[in-house]
């Protein structure tokens, strides 16, 4: 099995900071992914900040950064970027990924700046149906999930900010900061969500790190935010 370490730094805001990172120091023989351009898919309309990218298209940057059958990727960045990739590769059927505990501060070696000439692997995706859930179905089933909200605390208390257009939180939703530790959670099935579906994903690393399951809400408050749907606060 080869390794393969992804790069997946970015910003929120600004679409070309990560790729500056990257390209001012790597881990040698890292590839790149943007959580803009290639973990999503910002043309996808009503469907939140991140949409999740279709089958195709996260094949193809999948293969364009090295993945595929015998690969085992390593993720390393920041805010939620290598969960989202962790979260992406194990949704499209590629289970050998994990993600580098505290990112580049971890990372003992040399760095390499600039690019890098990544062989271009087939990826192969088989995509689950089992693991993520939209905002009218979440709607109904709010009695009978434990929901975690990534978001920090300001923001899950509904205080006015400049991200969210409508401040406030799902009914219901637990707090769990994706900067902080995992608290102890509830029995039941976990659906975790955030402001775009991108730190929710560190939630649900966490939880399989704890062997346990949950689901991603991909639209997360930038969709619920637009939908008829009951807000709460403080």
């Amino acid at each position: 099995m080869r390794y393969q370490f992804v790069d997946c730094r970015w910003e929120l805001g600004e679409p070309d900071a990560g790729r500056g990172l990257y390209r001012a120091g790597h881990i040698p023989g890292a590839s790149f992914l943007d959580v803009d351009g290639d973990l999503s898919d910002l043309s996808v309309a009503g469907q939140g900040r991140h949409p999740l990218p279709s089958a195709e298209r996260f094949a193809a940057a999948a293969e364009r950064a090295g993945i595929g059958e015998g690969v085992f990727v390593v993720a390393y960045g920041l805010r939620g970027g290598p969960e989202r990739l962790w979260w992406l590769l194990r949704h499209f059927g590629h289970d050998d990924c994990a993600v580098l505990a505290d990112g580049l501060g971890a990372w003992l070696g040399p760095f390499s700046s600039g690019d890098e000439l990544v062989e271009p692997e087939t990826f192969v995706p088989k995509e689950r149906g089992d693991d993520t859930v939209d905002g009218p179905e979440l709607a109904e089933r709010l009695d009978r999930v434990v929901l975690v909200d990534a978001r920090l605390p300001a923001r899950w208390r509904g205080e006015e900010n400049p991200i969210d257009k409508v401040p406030g939180r799902i009914p219901g939703a637990l707090n769990a900061p994706w900067n902080e530790q995992l608290p102890p959670l509830p029995d039941g099935e976990v659906v975790a969500y955030c402001g775009s579906g991108v730190t929710a994903a560190v939630i649900l690393h966490r939880l399989a790190l704890a062997g346990r399951d949950g689901r991603l809400y991909p639209g997360s408050w930038s969709q619920w935010e637009t939908l008829d749907l009951p807000v709460e606060r403080g």
